[in-house]
This record gives structure tokens, sequence and C-alpha cells, in this order.
């Protein structure tokens, strides 16, 4: 077990979402740390039996398998294992992929911020060592660094990078606050959870660690879902500024974000049409004329800006779970 703050024992737990992980997910099992005490493996319905495999060949007494009938993602399966870490009492679970890429013994540095009331979450950032960026497969490296921009717009962790890492731990006492039921279901969980985890004002920290990447087999395709993160990004940001700054609080930014964007389409408006005008009349416009539209238009974006550089401000600090009833 693993204490908290006030020297109270917490129980532990490690959700895996099992699908296609029967290569790697006994000896996943096999490097648990004593810390952890329970172990929930979610067969997401499985075609290669990955739930079965488990439970016939660990004898581990902390592991559950729980089945899910109809495949729901990984995400769906990781809230299927919160929702059993929850009901059996535990208070922070660990979220640990079957494939082999996440060294179990890293576990006690995800737990430990959470345990404190340092923060509410934890996640891996493989991008924290230069020596792990240079072993990283090209592709994910291009694809995080890119995902990583737009997650800091739609969810407001500016000191927050790698958003896609599936290394993650949760106080489960802040499970109500998520609206765990709208989270995604597919790959873009992590991401969706942080979102949701903004909107609750919940603390995040950066864990740094070295993935492992052997012959396991990712079912992510960027091809498949460049545009799907893309779009959700987008929505979530929309919700995300409409939510903080309009919603539940109202503020300079708040004033920044009405008056920057049209202030900006002004210009623009403004701007091309006395161009169209002085091509149209074949009669360059006037400096005063052209003046007017920069202005708008600078003038425009810097309010954006500036609401910009209170967003990265404003990025949530003091965890929320100590604040919380949880029973221990």
């Amino acid at each position: 077990m693993i204490p908290d703050a006030n020297g109270i024992n917490l129980c532990i737990a490690v959700v895996i979402p099992c699908y296609k992980v029967r290569d790697h997910v006994l000896d996943v099992l096999a490097a648990m740390p004593d810390c952890v005490d329970r172990i929930f493996c979610v067969d997401d319905a499985c075609p290669d039996g990955s739930g079965a495999w488990i439970e016939e060949r660990c004898s581990d007494e902390r592991v559950t398998v729980i089945y899910n009938e109809t495949n729901k993602g990984v995400g769906g399966a990781v809230k299927t294992g919160y929702l059993a870490a929850r009901e059996a009492r535990c208070q922070i679970a660990v979220k640990v992929d079957g494939d082999g890429q996440m060294d179990p013994k890293l576990i006690p540095g995800f737990l430990y911020p959470i345990a404190l009331g340092l923060c509410d979450y934890t996640k891996g950032n493989r991008f924290f060592r230069i020596e792990d960026v240079q072993t990283m497969p090209c592709l994910r490296l291009f694809g995080n660094a890119v995902l990583s921009f737009f997650a800091k717009l739609s969810t407001g962790y500016w000191n927050i990078f790698d958003p896609t890492n599936g290394y993650t731990a949760l106080h489960l006492s802040v499970l109500d606050l998520l609206q765990l039921e709208k989270v995604s279901d597919n790959y873009f969980f992590e991401t969706d959870l942080l979102f949701r985890l903004g909107i609750a004002r919940c603390a995040v920290r950066n864990v740094p660690m070295t993935a492992r990447y052997g012959d396991e087999l990712s079912g992510l395709r960027v091809s498949r879902i460049l545009f799907k993160f893309l779009w959700g990004h987008l929505r979530n940001f929309l919700k995300r500024m409409f939510y903080c700054y309009f919603l539940r609080d109202f503020h300079i930014a708040s004033l920044l974000l009405l008056l920057g964007p049209p202030l900006v389409t002004a210009g623009l408006a403004f701007g091309a049409y006395h161009w169209w005008l002085s091509v149209e009349a074949n009669v360059p416009a006037t400096a005063g004329t052209v003046m007017v539209g920069a202005l708008l238009i600078i003038v425009g974006l810097q309010m954006m800006l500036s609401a910009l550089s209170y967003d990265m401000s404003n990025t949530p600090k003091d965890a929320v779970h100590p604040l919380l009833p949880i029973v221990y």
C-alpha cells in the first residue's frame, strides 16, 4: 500500500485493458510491484480470449478478470476498470497497457504525487529525456508532437506534453466530477479525459518515463484517426472556452475573447471589401483605408494573444480530491 499525506494507507488498483495482448500480458502481470493491491484485467471482447488466457495461467490473487460483452474500445475498457476499482473501494487506479510497452516498476512514481495531495491525475511523458526521444519510432514522434499542441488548446493543460500517453494514474474520488459516461471510448480517451479533468479544475502532473518498443502491434492508424482527433480537439476547445470563460466565470479574458475574433473578422472583411473596390476602380486604396483594416486586425490579434496568455496562466494547479469525501 501507499500512504497518503495523513499517513493513511491507500488501496491501489491497476487497470489493464486487454485486447490481443496474449503475447505480453502475463509478463506485465508478473512485473507488478507489491504496492499494487488489486489488478483488474478487462477483456474487451477480445477475439484471442485474453481474459480466459489470464485466468488459466496467472495465479496472482490480486488479479480479477472482467469481461465486456461487446468491444467498447480502449477507453470503454478503462472506464469499466475504473468503475470496478471504485466499487472495490480502491482510491487510486493506474492504467497500464497489456502490450509490454509500460514498465510496471514505474508505478510508484505515478502514485506518490497523487497520494501526497499534489495532483489528481498523473500521466507519463516519453519526451522528457532526449535519449528516449531518439529511440522513439518516427511516426509516433511526429504524431505525438502535433497532437500535443492541439491537446494543449483543447484541454487547457499547457504544462502537459505527450497527451496520448496511456500510462496514467487517477484518484477515483474525482470520477463523479468527470461525467465519465461522456468521455470517449476510443483512442481519443486519454485526451478527452484530460479535457474533462480541466473542466473540473483537477491538477495534472507529468511523470518522466521511458517507453519500451518491441514486437507488439498497435491498432492505431494515423490516417484513420487524424481527422477524428482534430475534430475532437476543436470541439473540446470551443466547449472549454464556453464553460470556463462564460458559463462558470466571466472576467477580463472573457471580454478579450468576445472582442478579439470579431475585430479580426471585421478587419479582414473591411480590407477585402476595399481591396475589391480598388481593383474594380483601378484606383489604389488610400493609406487611411489600409490603416483602418490593419488596425482592426492588429488590435483583435493582440486581444486574442492576451486571452491566450491568460489561459496559459490559468492551468489548474491545486488538487481537488483532498476536498472530496472518500471512504477508506
